[in-house]
């Protein structure tokens, strides 16, 4: 672990930063004594990073499931009329 005196560590505080990177952390200390230790602080990643799980079914089998659930279908087909039951009440 990398101790910079306070007057170092004003003058190569970009180094200094880089360091406690590659290190995890550095320590700075005063004339009176007191240390200080600059680490840096774990990234928080985006909230859109999610893990992924197999399936098992392939990305042509997922825009068959999309396709199918867009397409329409006539007043009166057996397709619709199985639709129109699943979203009544009660059911």
């Amino acid at each position: 672990m990398v101790e910079y005196t306070y007057s170092e560590a004003r003058q190569r505080l970009a180094a200094l930063l880089e360091q406690a990177v590659q290190d995890g952390e550095v320590r700075i200390r005063r004339k009176d004594g007191r240390v200080f230790v600059i680490r840096p602080e774990p990234g928080s990643g985006s909230p859109l990073d999610v893990k992924s799980i197999d399936m098992g079914i392939t990305t042509a089998e997922i825009v068959e499931f999309i396709r199918e659930g867009r397409k329409t279908y006539p007043a009166g087909s057996s397709q619709a009329e199985s639709t129109e039951d699943m979203t009544r009440p009660g059911r």
